[in-house]
C-alpha cells in the first residue's frame, strides 16, 4: 500500500508562516502543504509599510514579498487566502476553516500544524477609537487606508497625532513630517522608546522637538475628540491637554492572537504567548507556533517570552517548517531582541538587556558609556556614536548594548549581538579583530572603547559613576578647558573645581586627597586620564563620571 502523504497545515502567512511553508517544501517535495491566510495578502514586508505611506518606497508592489501565485507556482503550495482558521480539533487532528467571503466552514485534516496567527494592534477602550481618521497599522489594507488619508489631506489641515512612541510610532512620525504634517507624539512613559535607558534617547527627543514635533511624554490618553460628523479632531490627554489632529495613528503595541491556541488547550506562557520548546513545538508536539503569538527562549536571562520582531519570526518559521516536514531540525537559538530604528538623521539600536531591564531582573551588573566617532575623526564626515554596554559585575559577560548616532549604529549593535550569541565577555569584546580603514572605523572602534572601559572597571583601574548620580557628597573636578566649561557647565552641580587635565599634576595641592572625588570631562576620556593621575598620587577614592558632561546633560533633566 502506498505511503500516505504528510499533510502540513499552516495558519497565517507573513514572516513566520510563509517561511515555514517554503522551508517545509524545500525539505519535503512529497508533502501536502496548505497555507491558510484570512487576508488577501499572504506574505508582505510589514516593516516597510510606514515608508510606503511616506512615499520613500513609492512602488506598493515592492512590499509584496511572495504572492499567492508565486508560492503556488514555485513551491506547489496550496495557498488559501480569505480562509480563517476558527477552531482546532486536536483529537480528530482537524482545523475548522471559515471562508471569509460566504462564511461557510469545512474541516481540514492535518498531520502537522504550524500556528503563525500574528498579533493584533492594541486598541484601548476609550471614546473616539472608531472615528473617521483613526487608524492602526498592521497589514497592507491598513497601509492603503492611511496612505489614502495622507494623500487626500488638504494642505491647510495636515495635523496628525501618533499615540505610542515605539518603533512603528516613531517611523510614522518621521514619515508624516516628511509628508508635510504637523505631528504630535503622545507616550504614556516619560520617554520615547521605553525599552531603552532614558539618557540614550535624549538626543533623539531633542532632535524631534527641533523639527517641530510636539512630544507629550508621561501622560495617558483620555479619549479621541470628534466633530458632529464623527471625524477625529484630536486626542485628549489625562493631564488635561488636547493635541489637535484629524489623522490619528494608534501605535500602542500589539496583543498576540492566541484564541485558537487557548481554545485548543495549548499551554500559554508567562508573557501571554504560545509556549514552545527549542523546536518551536507547542505543548502538543504535532502543533508548532512561530511569530508574534509565540514565546521563545531569550538571552541573557534564559526566560521564555514574546518578542514581536520579524527576524525571530522568520528564523522560527524556517525551523518549524523543516521539523514539521522531516522530524528534525536545528534548535531555535535564544533571541536577544536586537532591534534598530531610523528617525530622521538618527539611528537608535539595542540588543539584550537595558540597565532598566537588568535592574528589574535583580542582576548584579555594571554599565559603561562611551561617545566616539563612527570612523576616524580626521576623515571627512565623522559623527559621534553614543554606545552603552551593560555587563555582569562578576565575570564581565555582556548582557546588552544600546547605541544612538547618525551612522554606524547598526554595525556596532550587530557586532555585540553576535558576540553575545557566544556568551562573550567584555574582555573578549576588547580583543575583537574588527575591520578598519578611515572611511569605515577607527583602530580603536567604539566597541573596543566601551570594552576597554569595562575592563578597566573590572580590574579596578577605572571605577565609573552613573551619569545621573547625586554628586553632592563628592569633590567634583572638571578637567575640561575653561572655555568648554563656560559653554556647557556640568549639569546639576554647583560646587565644581575646574582644573584642565594638562595642568592637573601641577595643581594637585588645590585638591583634598582624603575626599571622595569624581572627575568629569566632555565624554569620559580625559576623565579617565585624570582619574589615573589622582589614583597614583594618593587619592583614595576617585570615580570617573560615565560619559562626562555630555551624558550627564542627557541623564539629568
Amino acid at each position: 500500500m502506498a505511503k500516505q502523504k504528510l499533510i502540513i497545515v499552516i495558519v497565517g502567512g507573513v514572516a513566520g508562516g510563509a517561511s515555514a511553508a517554503t522551508r517545509a517544501r524545500r525539505c519535503n517535495e512529497q508533502a501536502d502543504i496548505i497555507l491558510l491566510e484570512k487576508d488577501e495578502d499572504v506574505s508582505f514586508a510589514n516593516c516597510g509599510m510606514p515608508y510606503h505611506i511616506g512615499g520613500e518606497i513609492p512602488d506598493r508592489s515592492k512590499l509584496l514579498v511572495a504572492t499567492k501565485e508565486l508560492l503556488e507556482r514555485r513551491f506547489r503550495l496550496d495557498v488559501r487566502t480569505q480562509s480563517e482558521a476558527v477552531r482546532i480539533d486536536r483529537q480528530a487532528k482537524n482545523v475548522i476553516v471559515r471562508r471569509v467571503k460566504d462564511g461557510s466552514e469545512y474541516a481540514q485534516p492535518y498531520d502537522k500544524l504550524i500556528l503563525s496567527p500574528g498579533a493584533a494592534p492594541f486598541v484601548p477602550t476609550m471614546d473616539g477609537t472608531d472615528a473617521k481618521g483613526v487608524f492602526t497599522l498592521r497589514n497592507i489594507a491598513d497601509m492603503d487606508r492611511i496612505r489614502a488619508a495622507v494623500d487626500q489631506a488638504p494642505p491647510t489641515a495636515r495635523h496628525a497625532v501618533v499615540i505610542g512612541a515605539g518603533f512603528i510610532g516613531l517611523e510614522m512620525v518621521e514619515q508624516l513630517v516628511g509628508r508635510g504634517f504637523a505631528v504630535s507624539l503622545a507616550e504614556l512613559q516619560p520617554q520615547i522608546l521605553p525599552p531603552m535607558d532614558p539618557e540614550m534617547v535624549a538626543p533623539l527627543q531633542d532632535d524631534m522637538r527641533s523639527r517641530g514635533v510636539t512630544l507629550e511624554l508621561g501622560s495617558g490618553i483620555r479619549g479621541i475628540t470628534t466633530d458632529p460628523a464623527g471625524n477625529a479632531t484630536g486626542v485628549e490627554l489625562l493631564n488635561g491637554k488636547t493635541l489637535a489632529g484629524s489623522l490619528i495613528i494608534l501605535g500602542m503595541g500589539v496583543r498576540p492572537n492566541t484564541r485558537l491556541a487557548i481554545e485548543a488547550g495549548l499551554e500559554i506562557g508567562k508573557t501571554g504567548g504560545i509556549a514552545t520548546n527549542t523546536y518551536c513545538q507547542s505543548s502538543d508536539p504535532d502543533i508548532y507556533a512561530v511569530g508574534d503569538a509565540a514565546e521563545y527562549l531569550t538571552a541573557p536571562l534564559g526566560q521564555s517570552m514574546r518578542v514581536a520582531l520579524a527576524g525571530p519570526a522568520n528564523r522560527a518559521g524556517r525551523l518549524a517548517g523543516q521539523h514539521a516536514a522531516t522530524g528534525t531540525s536545528a534548535k531555535m537559538a535564544a533571541v536577544l531582541g536586537t532591534a534598530i530604528v531610523r528617525v530622521f538623521e538618527y539611528a537608535v539600536g539595542m540588543t539584550g538587556l537595558s540597565a532598566k531591564a537588568a535592574t528589574r531582573a535583580g542582576l548584579r551588573f555594571r554599565c559603561v558609556t562611551v561617545v566616539a566617532g563612527q570612523h576616524a575623526g580626521y576623515f571627512p564626515g565623522a559623527t559621534p556614536i553614543t554606545l552603552k554596554l551593560i555587563y555582569a559585575a562578576d565575570d564581565g559577560r555582556v548582557l546588552g548594548a544600546q547605541a544612538i548616532g547618525k551612522d554606524g549604529v547598526d554595525k556596532r549593535i550587530d557586532v555585540i549581538a553576535t558576540a553575545m550569541a557566544f556568551n562573550a565577555t567584555v574582555r573578549e569584546l576588547a580583543g575583537l579583530d574588527l575591520s578598519y580603514a578611515p572611511p569605515y572605523g577607527s583602530a580603536k572602534d567604539p566597541v573596543h572603547q566601551a570594552a576597554f572601559a569595562a575592563c578597566n572597571q573590572l580590574d579596578g583601574l577605572g571605577d565609573l559613576l552613573d551619569p545621573d548620580a547625586d554628586l553632592s557628597g563628592y569633590q567634583v573636578v572638571d578637567v575640561r578647558t575653561a572655555a568648554e566649561i563656560t559653554k556647557a557647565p556640568l549639569t546639576g552641580c554647583t560646587a565644581v573645581i575646574a582644573i584642565p587635565v594638562d595642568e592637573l599634576r601641577e595643581r594637585l595641592h588645590e585638591l583634598d586627597a582624603s575626599q571622595p572625588t569624581v572627575v568629569s570631562c566632555g565624554v569620559g576620556l580625559r576623565g579617565h586620564v585624570a582619574q589615573r593621575i589622582l589614583k597614583q598620587h594618593g587619592f583614595a577614592s576617585v570615580a570617573n563620571l560615565s560619559g562626562g558632561a555630555t551624558l550627564r546633560r542627557r541623564a539629568v533633566q
